[in-house]
C-alpha cells in the first residue's frame, strides 16, 4: 500500500497552494471559486471512479495472479510485448480505468516490458479517442497515417525496457 501523501501528491498540493496564493493576490475571492468549480468535478468523476476501483479490485481476486505470470512474468518475452500492445489498443475508457487495471496487473506478476508496451499501445491507440475525436476532428486519413507511423512504438517501447532494465 502506497502511503497518502507521497512525492506527486506533495507536488500536486504544492501547486494547489502556491495557485490559491496568486488567485488570492490578484482577487481575494478567487482561491473560494476556484476550489468550488474544481470539488463539482466530483460529481462527473466519482461516479466513473468508484466503479473502476471496484472492477479493478475484482479483477486482482479473479485473475489468476499465476495465469498473469506465466504469461506475462519475467520470462514471457516478446509474445507477451505483442499480446500487451494488442490489448492495449482494445482496453475502452479513459485512465481511471485503464491505470487501476494496470495496478491489477502488475500486482499480479506482468513484468514491466508488457506493462509497458501496454500502456504506450493504450496511450497512442485508444479506440475511444480515435473515434470520439480524432477521426471527427482530423479526418481518417489523419488517424491512418498517425497510426502506421507509430505502429511499432508499444513494442519497441517493451523490448527496450526488456532489453535496458532489469527487474
Amino acid at each position: 500500500m502506497r502511503l497518502a501523501f507521497d512525492l506527486p501528491t506533495l507536488i500536486l498540493v504544492s501547486v494547489a497552494l502556491v495557485l490559491a496564493v496568486v488567485a488570492y493576490v490578484k482577487d481575494p475571492g478567487l482561491p473560494w471559486i476556484g476550489a468550488k468549480t474544481g470539488l463539482s468535478l466530483l460529481w462527473v468523476i466519482l461516479p466513473r471512479l468508484v466503479p473502476a476501483l471496484l472492477l479493478a479490485g475484482l479483477l486482482q481476486v479473479l485473475v489468476p495472479p499465476d495465469f498473469v505470470a506465466r504469461y506475462f512474468g519475467r520470462t514471457s518475452g516478446l509474445r507477451a510485448i505483442l499480446i500487451a500492445s494488442l490489448a492495449g489498443v482494445i482496453t475502452p475508457g479513459g485512465p481511471m480505468v485503464t491505470v487501476p487495471f494496470m495496478v491489477v496487473l502488475a500486482n499480479s506478476g506482468m513484468a514491466l516490458p508488457p506493462l509497458v508496451a501496454y500502456m504506450t499501445s493504450w496511450s497512442l491507440f485508444g479506440m475511444q479517442r480515435i473515434i470520439t475525436w480524432e477521426a471527427p476532428l482530423m479526418g481518417w486519413h489523419f488517424v491512418a497515417v498517425r497510426v502506421v507511423s507509430s505502429l511499432a512504438f508499444p513494442v519497441l517501447a517493451g523490448w527496450l525496457v526488456a532489453v535496458f532494465y532489469s527487474e
